[in-house]
């Protein structure tokens, strides 16, 4: 099993959250069939944002966008919320992995030394940045109030 990097703690924190709500909220009427359904989060970079929820809405996937904020570049993410059928789970990946792709970037490096560091000189460094992290996740309960 794959851990969870210390950057994506915040992320982590929210995924709990989402699963503590989906447990103790109140059940009026359960969907039939919910017991074949999934809820798709997925991070991504901003940039990649507009044309992942354009492919959704064309593929006919409803999806909630959330700002977002971390990892390594401090920098601006959206999460995605899809709620689907479980049959149409590889579709909507594939949709993900086809419109979040992955491109290197540069940055200059934080001083090691912290604070005033006149005698450091960052050069910057070229790093990975872009795709998707994606968590798949079972839903109990789908309610509409």
């Amino acid at each position: 099993m794959k851990r969870i990097p210390a950057d994506n703690n915040d992320l982590y924190m929210f995924v709990h959250k989402i699963i503590v709500i989906m447990e103790i909220g109140k059940k009026v009427e359960k969907m039939k069939g919910a017991e074949r359904m999934k809820l798709i989060l997925a991070v991504i970079q901003d940039q990649d944002s507009n044309k992942l929820m354009n492919a959704l809405v064309d593929n006919n996937f409803r999806a909630t966008k959330l700002a977002s904020t971390g990892g390594f570049l401090k920098s601006g993410n959206t999460t995605f919320m899809i709620g689907t059928e479980d049959i149409r789970v590889d579709r909507a990946l594939q949709i993900i992995k086809d419109n979040c792709k992955s491109r290197d970037q540069l940055v200059a490096p934080i001083s090691p030394m912290g604070g005033n560091a006149d005698s450091y000189v960052p050069y910057p460094v070229e790093v990975e940045v872009g795709g998707a992290t994606v968590f798949v996740l079972p839903i109990e309960n789908f309610l509409q109030f």
